[in-house]
């Protein structure tokens, strides 16, 4: 499987404004609404708000590349000139995700998802 661009995450300071502000876009409620995280779906995409964002180094939105080899794809960029952001994370339920910045400054996000998943 080659990777496939699903999740977008951004960085937002007030997670209640920011809420509202994507329900209100995307016409739907979140399917996780927690402190830490929330994530919405439509039509086959993800947006999810991360409060802590900016203090992990995201200055923007992320996009999430869905990847079957969280590991490998990482080395591969790694081993290409990008530099890392944020190591391996288990974020829950076996999902896995990781950044890492261009040479230009771009954020790149990777997610595996559990075997079976996607």
């Amino acid at each position: 499987m080659t990777a496939a661009l699903k999740t977008v995450i951004y960085p937002v300071k007030d997670l209640n404004r920011a809420k509202a502000l994507f329900a209100a876009l995307l016409r739907t409620e979140p399917y996780a609404d927690e402190p830490y995280y929330v994530g919405f779906r439509s039509a086959g995409q993800d947006v999810g708000l991360d409060p802590n964002g900016h203090a992990k180094g995201m200055t923007g939105p992320v996009p999430y590349w869905h990847v079957p080899d969280l590991r490998a794809r990482l080395a591969a960029l790694r081993e290409a000139g990008a530099e890392l952001l944020q190591d391996v994370q288990d974020v829950g339920g076996g999902r896995l995700i990781a950044s890492v910045k261009d040479a230009d400054g771009n954020l790149i996000g990777l997610l595996q998802d559990p075997a079976g998943e996607d």
